[in-house]
């Protein structure tokens, strides 16, 4: 048995995937008073990557795409350990 052959069992496993944009703490009353239109300043730039969080790990880098009228990510590096 191949090594690929080892993991055939897990390929159908389903597995959350998360596109992180960044994240922020914010008080009890700032999320209070948020309302439609409220804009939350974060610290990464326009344009920066974000991560993509696979099974609770981080596992690769991307970018923000627009497909027609929906938005996706384009994978632009994996997040390895070496």
């Amino acid at each position: 048995m191949n090594q690929s052959e080892q993991f055939d069992h897990y390929l159908d496993m389903p597995l959350s995937v998360e596109a992180v944009l960044d994240e922020k703490t914010m008080t009890i009353f700032e999320i209070l008073a948020l309302e439609e239109g409220s804009v939350i300043k974060l610290n990464r730039s326009a344009g920066e990557n974000i991560d993509l969080i696979i099974g609770g790990n981080p596992a690769a880098f991307a970018e923000v795409v627009i497909i027609d009228e929906s938005m996706g990510v384009r994978v632009t590096d994996l997040a390895l350990d070496n």
